[in-house]
């Protein structure tokens, strides 16, 4: 990795950005002195309860009832934030409209196959009034939960925002979902209220989805009444006295006020799912102060959120990033939100809108950036980017190449921050920091508040250079409540703190820098162990995926007798076959650019990747076909199912399959 940074920050981030101001603002609320980042962020996990309370503080978070504490202990699992405290979420995000304080933009919609959709925030708050009375009349109280079969438009914000203000809870799914999929999330948690799109577009096609939500709806019973979004507007809508047009369910209660019901810290807001490619999903509970205090955290300090921004992340409501994104309007941005297919009709779509709606801030994957470096886009000649600020990237590590990319092809006056963390926190560990450089390849800092090091098998911290298993050794606001159905925390307990008692075990595969930057190698569970030697799957994504003969790729372990097997799957780039000279090509790089234990025993190739809904690569689904595993029970989970059976065939023919 190259010692001169890609990118330094300038005056205005280090004067102007919100975390500049948040360093002078606890010199003058008397918190202490902090000239630089090492200062502070040392500090945020020394004295944790000083530094969500000056988060707190520093971000106003709206509260009906002062707290008692910042928090009521320090052993994990189980700690309770701002405990003694009433607010109601909803509150805080709508606090701008509430105050009159924010008159323009709330949320912009583009969506394929529908016009685009613009709400002030007074329209915002206004439908958020309505709907609410719309759920009370429908029975729904405080504890209730609110499911959505939506697409990333308004109406889900005003949604999401309606439930939370009558203290009912609020989950997602994203409309793509198969039923089975859907039900086996919305299924556990026994909604009350569903809300569904009528249909969506993607990839230029339409998908009508009256059918799949009147199936959804006979399979969920508990749901009582649905409102349908005509998403598509001139697809039919369900037919029956459950459905409701939802024009209709706004209109008849319009004028009502939101009501923003003072609630408990710990009472849930939302409830997000684990992937479920590998079993039936887990229910993950967020409680409203967890939430607030780290979103204020992330989305002001860390990815410099202020009022008037224009806040951009390429999402699905079946992904946490769609919940972080909403918290975007704490610091008073426009949310621009988009549906469909990011590279429909091609790549440069998305960087078209960031011109076109002088977006501040663009948040994607790594998938797509690594996408648009493949085709060679060039978008900072294209288009003019000169509002943006930030691009963030996150779902699975970024190469160094796709480093490389952007600051030669987008811009040189931008910071590209990989943030890295998951639904389990419903954020982030490490990512961007305004106030520090951007090196090649290399996460900028763990977050503020963020106490992570990477651990050794006997849970001893590993020295800078080393890599281990990512741990957070302190309480974080955002940590879950608990899972659904999990009365004694067994589950929760089993996912995150059995491994070190009393630590948060994340699951990543990680390193740090000497300068404190971080360098994720993959998933623990999928971490190849090839003659004891651990290796990340992404230390061999890395040389491979950036040869212009492979479209993509897939690394996993087959057990042998007493040993580990790398197997390499890949998609060849259109007009190429994987040779004989090709593999000798792929296993010559691994070996110059990672080691001789990274090259692979096996080069399968195949027609596609799997991919999670949310755009992550499937490899423990596929490391269990080679331990002879199941494979099928979860096929409604992912975004492409074909691409598991494809794979499957492969292996098979390959005789790489147990038995």
């Amino acid at each position: 990795m190259t010692e001169t940074p890609l990118w330094h920050p300038g005056e205005r981030e280090l004067r102007e950005s919100n975390l500049a101001q948040f360093m002078a603002w606890l010199e003058e609320n008397d918190y202490g002195v902090f000239r630089d980042w090492g200062s502070l962020y040392d500090w945020s996990v020394r004295d944790v309860d000083a530094f969500w309370e000056a988060v707190a503080r520093f971000a106003q978070l709206q509260v009906r009832q002062p707290w008692t504490a910042i928090r009521d202990g320090t052993e994990m699992p189980g700690v309770r934030w701002l405990p003694g405290a009433q607010l109601n979420f909803a509150e805080n995000l709508l606090r701008a409209a509430d105050r009159g304080q924010h008159t323009g933009e709330a949320l912009v919609a583009y969506a394929e196959q529908r016009s685009v959709q613009r709400l002030s925030y007074a329209e915002l708050y206004r439908q958020v009034g309505a709907f609410e009375a719309w759920l009370r009349e429908q029975g729904v109280g405080p504890g209730d939960r609110v499911a959505g079969f939506v697409c990333n438009g308004p109406e889900a914000v005003v949604a999401m925002l309606a439930t939370a203000s009558l203290g009912a809870v609020w989950s997602s799914a994203s409309p793509d979902f198969g039923v089975q999929a859907t039900e086996d999330r919305f299924g556990q948690i026994e909604p009350r209220v569903l809300v569904a799109v009528n249909g969506y577009g993607y990839g230029g096609k339409r998908f009508e989805r009256a059918a799949v939500v009147a199936d959804l709806a006979e399979r969920l019973p508990s749901v009582q009444s649905v409102a349908v979004i005509p998403h598509l507007e001139d697809a039919p809508l369900p037919p029956g006295e459950r459905f409701v047009a939802w024009e209709q369910a706004l209109a008849e209660h319009d004028g009502a006020q939101p009501t923003f019901a003072p609630m408990p810290p710990d009472h849930p807001v939302y409830i997000l799912y684990s992937s479920g490619t590998t079993g039936k999903p887990k229910c993950i509970v967020h409680g409203a102060a967890g939430i607030l205090l780290n979103h204020a955290s992330e989305l002001l300090l860390h990815a410099d959120v202020r009022p008037g921004d224009r806040f951009h992340y390429f999402t699905t409501c079946g992904w946490m990033m769609w919940n972080w994104q909403v918290s975007a309007l704490l610091g008073g941005a426009t949310l621009v939100l988009y549906d469909g297919s990011p590279g429909s009709p091609d790549f440069g779509m998305l960087w078209r809108l960031a011109e076109q709606e002088r977006l501040t801030h663009f948040g994607t994957s790594a998938r797509f950036l690594a996408a648009c470096r493949r085709v060679r886009l060039a978008p900072g000649g294209q288009q003019n980017l000169q509002d943006l600020r930030m691009v963030l990237s996150t779902g699975s590590p970024l190469l160094p190449e796709d480093y490389d990319w952007f600051y030669s092809k987008v811009s040189r006056e931008v910071l590209l921050g990989s943030i890295a963390g998951g639904t389990d926190i419903c954020g982030c560990f490490l990512g961007s920091n305004p106030i520090l450089p951007v090196h090649r390849g290399e996460i900028q800092a763990p977050m503020l508040g963020k106490d992570v090091v990477a651990f050794d098998n006997a849970g001893e911290p590993m020295p800078p250079g080393e890599r281990g298993e990512l741990v957070c050794r302190q309480a974080v606001p955002s940590m879950p409540i608990g899972f659904w159905n999990d009365p004694d925390g067994s589950r929760y307990r089993s996912a995150y703190f059995d491994t070190f008692p009393g630590v948060w075990a994340h699951g990543d595969f990680i390193g740090f820098t000497e300068r404190g930057g971080a360098v994720i190698y993959g998933r623990s569970d999928t971490v190849l162990n090839p003659g004891g030697v651990r290796i990340g799957t992404a230390e061999i994504y890395r040389q491979v995926e950036t040869l212009p003969t492979i479209a993509d790729s897939l690394v996993v372990g087959r057990p042998v007798t007493g040993d580990v097997e790398v197997v390499l799957l890949v998609v060849p780039a259109d007009g190429v076959t994987v040779d004989r000279d090709l593999q000798n090509e792929l296993r010559r790089k691994i070996r110059e650019g990672a080691s001789p234990r990274h090259v692979p025993k096996h080069v399968i190739t195949v027609p596609d990747i799997p991919y999670s809904r949310s755009g992550k690569k499937v490899e423990l689904a596929v490391t269990r076909m080679l331990r002879g595993e199941a494979h099928e029970e979860n096929r409604g989970a992912l975004g492409n199912p074909e691409a598991l059976d494809q794979v499957y065939a492969a292996l098979e023919e390959a005789r790489l399959l147990p038995g």
